[in-house]
C-alpha cells in the first residue's frame, strides 16, 4: 500500500533533520564544503534520491573526491540510518558539486541545475 502524504511528509522532515546534522558535522571537518541539498520523489525515494554535498570551488570538490569521499559517504549513510531511509550511499545517490561549477554553467541557478542533473544524471 502506498503511503499517504503526512507519512510522506514525515519522512521527508526526518531526512532534512539528518542531513542538516551531517552538514553541519562536515563544516567543521571537509575543507571548502559548503552546504548540501537532497532532491527524490518520495514515493519511490530508494530510486530517485540524490544527496549533493556542495562545495565553495571546483578545486575544493576535486580535492574532497580524492581525501574525504569515505567520509562524505559516512555522514550520508548515518544521515539515512538515522531517518529510517533504506538506501546505501553510492555514486549513484551522492554527489560532488561546486559554486563555482554552478556560477559558470547556470549562473548561480541552483534549482535549475538541480533539475538538469536529474536528467542528466551526473554534473
Amino acid at each position: 500500500m502506498p503511503l499517504g502524504k503526512r507519512e510522506l511528509a514525515r519522512i521527508e522532515r526526518r531526512l532534512v533533520t539528518t542531513l542538516t546534522d551531517a552538514c553541519e558535522t562536515a563544516k567543521g571537518e571537509i575543507k571548502g564544503f559548503a552546504w548540501l541539498t537532497h532532491t527524490a520523489d518520495l514515493s519511490a525515494l530508494a530510486q530517485t534520491l540524490k544527496v549533493t554535498w556542495v562545495f565553495e570551488t571546483l578545486t575544493d570538490k576535486q580535492l574532497a573526491q580524492s581525501s574525504a569521499k569515505a567520509r562524505i559517504f559516512e555522514l550520508t549513510a548515518i544521515a539515512l540510518i538515522e531517518a529510517n531511509i533504506d538506501v546505501k550511499p553510492s555514486d549513484l545517490t551522492v554527489r560532488f558539486d561546486s559554486e563555482e561549477e554552478c556560477q559558470r554553467t547556470h549562473g548561480g541557478d541552483w534549482q535549475r541545475r538541480l533539475a538538469q542533473s536529474r536528467v542528466t544524471k551526473g554534473f
